[in-house]
């Protein structure tokens, strides 16, 4: 894979990944940081520009628990970023197009060659995933047929939006968070975070079934243990149904922007 991204971009090919605009749109607060960095970080080591968009066109600020560990306990290194997730977010923090981000009713669908949708849990991204700003960019998205991709609670925010009155998801397969994933993580932490890791009574997995033809059509993949890499694409699992691109979780990021890139080529 090193090679694909090192090699294979001849200068015409870079003149014209150069052109491809994507945008990311992002809550006040409470993101996901790996979900976020590290397909920013690849789409833009590989010529793609990157435009954020939040609410109020101020900086966003991630889930800071889930870039430093604090409160998880024994179990932040499993729950919380890994190396390669806190380095891209300190790389993402310092970047001109993250802290002069768009503002949601400032986004032209027409501007973008693509959309990214980050997820996380915690309360502060309940604004994202029930904007009905958001809702109607998404819907714009797939209506266009241009590269999308969701991640982990992104995928529910893709579930919300709306086409004819349907879900956008209705007739496609799809992978998001598995409840298995969103359980385990809540019932090791519950005691002390209470719900933090539920940001609806639903588990994501429920809720994104129910926007689905058939529950055949949501794929959960092999069991998820460990994280993938650039050197290990092969631990993480995606979804593709024709311009609409899912994961599940942190750990499924870098094949998750690997597949994005491939897309929007």
């Amino acid at each position: 894979m090193r090679d694909f991204i090192a090699i294979q971009w001849t200068p015409l090919l870079i003149s014209l990944v150069m052109a491809k605009k994507v945008l990311i749109p992002l809550p006040s607060s409470d993101f996901d940081p790996t979900e976020c960095a590290v397909p920013w970080k690849l789409l833009s080591d590989n010529g793609i520009q990157i435009r954020f968009a939040t609410p109020d066109a101020k900086r966003a600020q991630c889930d800071l628990r889930m870039l430093n560990g604090n409160g998880l306990g024994i179990f932040s290194a499993f729950l919380a970023a890994d190396k390669n997730g806190r380095q891209a977010y300190e790389k993402l923090e310092k970047s001109v197009e993250f802290q002069n981000p768009l503002m949601w009713s400032e986004i032209l669908t027409e501007e973008f060659d693509g959309l990214i949708v980050p997820g996380g849990h915690a309360p502060g991204m309940r604004e994202y995933l029930e904007s009905s700003i958001l809702k109607k960019v998404v819907s714009a998205f797939f209506a266009s047929e241009k590269p999308i991709g969701a991640i982990c609670h992104g995928v529910v925010l893709a579930a919300r939006s709306q086409l004819n009155d349907v879900s956008v998801l209705r007739k496609r397969k799809t992978t998001a968070l598995l409840a298995k994933q969103e359980l385990l993580a809540w019932g090791l932490s519950k005691f002390w975070l209470g719900n933090y890791y539920r940001t609806y009574s639903q588990t994501v997995e429920a809720e994104v079934k129910s926007s689905l033809c058939s529950a055949s059509a949501f794929l959960s993949g092999p069991i998820p243990l460990l994280r993938d890499s650039l050197n290990h694409l092969e631990r993480g699992f995606v979804v593709r149904d024709g311009n609409y691109l899912s994961a599940r979780w942190p750990g499924d990021a870098h094949r998750f922007a690997i597949e994005f890139l491939k897309m929007l080529g």
